[in-house]
């Protein structure tokens, strides 16, 4: 990280941003509303056994890590359990539909209008999502006995606070985009990912009998961290000249500019993460309904679960983490080709006159981009498997398994951070260039 004044460049932006009153206004709000999350999330639902839950995600690693991204609203079973999830899981399938469906892809090219009217079916998709995953969530605490069984409508009414604290957290980070600072969704799940890191690590320092471990695991995350940061901020430079013709009089001038287009190494983001990962754990899931209860002679369900259990040991462990990391490169490259596509980063370049040098416009430039991404996205897959994989390997070299890394909870906090960061230095700039117009 740069230095500024002998600070970090983040704490000397912060410092910078206090100063000026309208930055600072924003950065209170997006805390005030950070509180309000945090609130909710420890509002209980009713009929819960909390002792029961406490059991439930201590037996099930695989909760755990999704009680980490809800900032413990999943593990008090609140009106904030699912956090903003269905609304993602929305905004993907509303991402994959846009390429596919004629009308919608109309839609996107209309400008902002366009945009907010995705955004609108974006929301509408996100009610009928947070339903149906409030009743699987129902469903499963059921089955482990955490909640008894309920009348139609108690059911109804829990599937409609949990589809509700879904939307109020949506209502919540769009007022932080509007009035605060970074995305607001994003700083959302990034505010549910940071309140449950304390506690994890209040585990690992009462866990002192592996120091040597502990030290070597802070280490390896450490790096993980830099190596994050290096694959995040890595692009690569497509020069484009511009060449414009301008009237002054009766004369014609030509006009050339030139610029780049920044390819990104990891254009897809934590996206094929979230893709493999789900997949991975819903044969899991099917067969937990099939198993054999403990003490009895395991089925093949038990052996399907063991296959695709990510705390498994070696060799059984090799299997879902290979699998992961095989997923996590082809979901890499086809979200990457969805998302360049619906760039049409050639098509724009021809209706603005530019072009890249040595290359014709048009299809030519369709095919270099193409063939550029490719052998890009090569780089941003890879390094996301292997981030995917990062925990197993460093459960596996320290030795410690009081404390789950999740490599998708790491991807957001530091891809969150960086681009809040940016944006608070670019309201630094806009200003300080007004200032200097002033």
């Amino acid at each position: 990280m740069q230095m500024a004044g002998g600070r970090p460049r983040l704490i000397q932006a912060l410092l910078d941003a206090f100063s000026l009153p309208d930055l600072r206004r924003r950065l209170l709000f997006t805390i005030g509303m950070l509180v309000v999350f945090r609130l909710i999330a420890h509002v209980p639902l009713p009929g819960v056994d909390l002792e029961a839950l406490r059991e439930l995600f201590e037996r099930n690693q695989l909760l755990g890590m999704l009680d980490l991204f809800s900032g413990g609203a999943m593990r008090n079973f609140s009106v904030a359990a699912m956090g903003v999830y269905p609304y993602i899981t929305a905004s993907i399938v509303m991402q994959l539909l846009v390429p596919v469906v004629p009308q919608l892809r109309a839609l996107s090219q209309e400008g902002e209008a366009g945009r907010r009217r995705i955004n609108q079916f974006t929301h509408w998709l996100t009610v009928p999502l947070a339903a149906l995953q409030g009743y699987a969530q129902l469903t499963l605490m059921r089955s482990q006995g955490v909640i008894g069984q309920t009348a139609a409508l108690p059911t109804l009414a829990i599937i409609i606070s949990l589809a509700a604290g879904t939307m109020f957290l949506v209502w919540l980070g769009e007022l932080i985009t509007e009035r605060g600072i970074g995305n607001g969704i994003s700083i959302i799940i990034f505010g549910g990912i940071v309140a449950g890191l304390p506690e994890m690590i209040g585990r690992g320092l009462i866990a002192k009998e592996n120091v040597v471990g502990l030290a070597a695991f802070v280490a390896l995350a450490l790096a993980t961290v830099a190596f994050i940061v290096i694959f995040t901020e890595g692009h690569r430079r497509i020069p484009v000249q511009y060449a414009r013709t301008a009237f002054r009089g009766a004369r014609m001038y030509r006009q050339t500019g030139s610029t780049y287009i920044p390819l990104r190494v990891n254009t897809a983001g934590m996206i094929p993460l979230i893709f493999a990962i789900s997949l991975l754990i819903f044969p899991a899931t099917i067969a937990s309904y099939f198993a054999s209860p403990p003490g009895q002679e395991p089925n093949f369900a038990n052996t399907l679960m063991e296959w695709f259990n990510p705390n498994a040991p070696l060799p059984e462990g090799l299997f879902y983490w290979g699998a992961y990391f095989l997923m996590v490169v082809a979901f890499a490259f086809f979200y990457t080709m969805v998302i360049f596509e619906q760039m049409d980063i050639a098509r724009t370049l021809q209706r603005q006159g530019g072009f890249i040098p040595g290359v014709r416009p048009g299809k030519p430039t369709t095919d270099y981009l193409n063939r550029v991404i490719n052998r890009i996205t090569w780089g941003g897959a890879l390094f996301l498997a292997l981030v995917a994989v990062s925990p197993f390997m460093i459960r596996e070299v320290t030795d410690v398994a009081v404390l789950t890394l999740s490599s998708t909870g790491i991807l957001i906090v530091v891809g969150v951070a960086l681009d809040t960061m940016k944006q608070i230095e670019a309201q630094l700039t806009m200003r300080r260039y007004e200032g200097f117009l002033k």
